[in-house]
C-alpha cells in the first residue's frame, strides 16, 4: 500500500554485468585522467559516462580553453597527465591562443608574458581522448547514469547502473566520483556541500560566420578576471542539482543562443549555427568535505601529503600544492576528482577548471590503482609513483628564485 505521491518499486535480483578493479564515475577530464592513471598501472578500469562522449564540460560543453598549466610567472605548475591531455587536444591543430613561447624553441623567454594555456576543438579533443582510453584498455561505458550503491560498512561494493540494457550492478575494489556533483560521494553518505549561490547562465556556441569558424563566448566566461564584467544574459542562477531546473536551465541556454545568432543573420551558407553545448554549463554544484578542504590561503603552503600542483587561472602567481586528503573522506575505497574535490570558497572555483581536474584526476587514478582503502594507503608509495610519470609534488621541485614565491 502507498500514498498517491509515491509509487511502490517492485524488488528485484539484479544481475552483475561486470567486476573490475576500479570503477570510475564521470567522463571529463578528471575521470579520462583518472581512467588513464589506473589503467597503466595494469587495473582493470571501468568508466561510466551518462552522455555520448567524453570531456564533460571540456568538450560537450564547448568550454574549448585549456587554462593554464603555468604560474604566470613563467614556470610551468602542472605536469604529468595535465601536460598530456593538452598535448592531445592539439595535436591536429589549435583554434586560437596557442602558446607558442611554451612550445616553440627559442621563444621561451616570453613564458612570463604568455600563460601556457590553448584554445582546441571540442569535438576533435573528445574523439582523440575515446580513443587513448581505448588504446589504454579501459572500458567505456556510455548513455549510463548510476542510480544506486551497494555498500558494506564504511565501504562500497558496487554501483547500480541504467543503460540500454536496464539496470545492472558493477562490483568494484576501489570507485572514483569523477562526477562533478559529487554524486557517489552524496549515494554513500560522505558529507557533502552545496553550492547555494547557484551558476549563472552561460550559452556559448560556435558559429560559422562570413566563412570563417568561430567560439561565440556568451553568458558567463572562465576567460573573465576578477574585477572585469562577465556578459549577464539572465538573472536567473542555477543549483544544478534537480533535473527539472536543469531542463529549464538548458531551454533558457538554447532561446539565448537561437536568439544572438539570429540577431547576426538568418541561416545561409556564409552563415551556421555550427555547435551548440549538449550538457548544461553548470560550473560548481556539490562537492566533498573531505579530511582536509583547500582554501585560498593555502598558497605556497607546504603539504607533506602533496599529490600534485595547480596555478590560479584567474591570476598570475599562487601555486597549490594539493594534499591527498583532501581527496577522500570516510568511505574507505572511495575518492574523489576533479570539481568535487574537497576546496572551499574561492579555492573551489580554482579547482573546478581543466588543469586541477586532471592533476586530481591523475593523484586518484593512481591511489585507487594502488588500493581498495585509501584511509591505509602509504601516500609516499602514492607520491613515488606519481613522480614517476613526470608530476612536481612540491613548491621547490618547480627550482624557482627566492623572489619567485
Amino acid at each position: 500500500m502507498c500514498d498517491k505521491k509515491t509509487v511502490l518499486e517492485p524488488s528485484r535480483q539484479i544481475p552483475v554485468a561486470g567486476e573490475y578493479e576500479v570503477v570510475i564515475v564521470g567522463g571529463g577530464i578528471a575521470g579520462v585522467s583518472a581512467a588513464l592513471a589506473a589503467a597503466r598501472r595494469g587495473n582493470r578500469v571501468v568508466l561510466l559516462e551518462k552522455m555520448y562522449g567524453l570531456g564533460g564540460l571540456a568538450t560537450l560543453g564547448l568550454v574549448v580553453v585549456y587554462l593554464p598549466i603555468c604560474d604566470g610567472r613563467g614556470h610551468q605548475v602542472c605536469h604529468g597527465i595535465a601536460e598530456e591531455l593538452l598535448h592531445l587536444s592539439i595535436s591536429h591543430g589549435w583554434e586560437d591562443r596557442y602558446p607558442d613561447s611554451w612550445l616553440v624553441p627559442g621563444r621561451e623567454a616570453g613564458r612570463k608574458e604568455q600563460r601556457f594555456e590553448v584554445q582546441y576543438n571540442g569535438q576533435v579533443f573528445a574523439i582523440l581522448l575515446e580513443q587513448l582510453l581505448r588504446k589504454e584498455g579501459v572500458d567505456i561505458l556510455y548513455g549510463t547514469a548510476v542510480c544506486g550503491l551497494d555498500r558494506e560498512e564504511d565501504r562500497v561494493r558496487g554501483v547500480f547502473i541504467e543503460n540500454k540494457s536496464g539496470r545492472q550492478a558493477l562490483l568494484g575494489r576501489s570507485f572514483v566520483d569523477a562526477t562533478g556533483d559529487g554524486d557517489l560521494c552524496r549515494l554513500a553518505g560522505e558529507e557533502t556541500v552545496v553550492h547555494e549561490e547557484g551558476n549563472p547562465l552561460a550559452a556559448w556556441y560556435c558559429e560559422t560566420i562570413d566563412g570563417e569558424y568561430k567560439l561565440r563566448i556568451f553568458g558567463v566566461s572562465d576567460l573573465v578576471r576578477p574585477g572585469e564584467e562577465a556578459e549577464a544574459i539572465s538573472a536567473r542562477r542555477y543549483i544544478g542539482l534537480e533535473g527539472r531546473e536543469l531542463s529549464e536551465m538548458v531551454c533558457e541556454s538554447h532561446d539565448r543562443v537561437l536568439e544572438d545568432y539570429l540577431s547576426k543573420g538568418g541561416v545561409s551558407r556564409t552563415h551556421a549555427l555550427s555547435t551548440i553545448a549538449s550538457i548544461p554549463m553548470i560550473r560548481m554544484t556539490r562537492r566533498l568535505r573531505g579530511r582536509y578542504e583547500m582554501r585560498e590561503e593555502d598558497a605556497f603552503r607546504r603539504f607533506e601529503d602533496s599529490v600534485g600542483l595547480v596555478s590560479d587561472w584567474r591570476k598570475r602567481g599562487p601555486i597549490f600544492e594539493v594534499p591527498f586528503s583532501a581527496l577522500h573522506g570516510k568511505c574507505k575505497n572511495l575518492i574523489t576528482a576533479g570539481r568535487c574535490a574537497s576546496a572551499k570558497g574561492d579555492m573551489w572555483d580554482i579547482m573546478r577548471v581543466i588543469p586541477p581536474c586532471a592533476v586530481t584526476g591523475e593523484a586518484a587514478g593512481t591511489a585507487a590503482a594502488m588500493t581498495g582503502d585509501f584511509s591505509t594507503l602509504d601516500v609516499g608509495r602514492l607520491q613515488k609513483r606519481l613522480r614517476e610519470n613526470g608530476v612536481k609534488l612540491h613548491i621547490e621541485d618547480l627550482s624557482m628564485g627566492k623572489d619567485d614565491a
